[in-house]
């Protein structure tokens, strides 16, 4: 598999989950209110958020002895094992969105979106810490496009979800749906735990 792939799938699994800033996107996406704005400071911050992960555990890779990077992969397993544990206890999930089309500013828009982003403590730990330690064994090469490959989920997630809210609103509401998409990233996330096992083991 291809690291632009790889940082895809990865990506997109982490992204793809009910929470205030994907309901947000879908609720301004319904109101047809800056989604572009919304939607392109969504994709860039996981694009800074990404890289600033990628690039921290580069610069301190260095620094790590073999104990610290043991250390760290235990971490990467136990943040995948409660990951997925998290996604079976919401197999069965339902959301409520907000579509009353109440006038706001441009400004308020913003603040509100750079607020779903920034003050959203999941962000840090799947970009930051999941997807920088995830990549940290890779070459240079293989980081930046395992980089870019979430990067490209992130863009195609937040524009989808924005500018085709009305139609996915309708669908996402459903048990059914949500199951299946449930079982698809713990299927792939457990595959993830495995390959992170096998190098601690290793």
């Amino acid at each position: 598999m291809s690291f632009f792939i790889l940082g895809f799938f990865t990506g997109l699994s982490l992204i793809l989950a009910i929470g205030a800033q994907n309901i947000f996107v879908i609720e301004q996406g319904l109101k047809k209110q800056f989604v572009f704005i919304v939607c392109a400071i969504c994709a860039f911050s996981d694009f800074l958020l990404i890289f600033l992960g990628i690039f921290l555990f580069h610069y301190f890779e260095s620094f790590f002895s073999p104990f610290a990077e043991l250390i760290l992969n235990i971490l990467l397993l136990l943040f995948l094992i409660h990951f997925v544990w998290k996604k079976i206890k919401s197999i069965n999930t339902n959301f409520e969105i907000n579509q009353k089309n109440q006038t706001a500013s441009l400004g308020s828009i913003i603040i509100k979106t750079l607020g779903f982003t920034y003050l959203n403590a999941h962000v840090y730990s799947d970009t930051v810490f999941f997807l920088g330690n995830f990549s940290k064994s890779f070459l240079i090469n293989q980081k930046l496009s395992f980089g870019f490959g979430a990067t490209f989920s992130s863009i195609i997630f937040f524009f989808t979800l924005g500018f085709l809210s009305k139609f996915l609103s309708n669908y996402l509401k459903s048990n059914k749906v949500w199951r299946i998409i449930n079982i698809l990233i713990i299927l792939f996330m457990s595959a993830l735990s495995i390959y992170v096992l096998i190098n601690i083991l290793g």
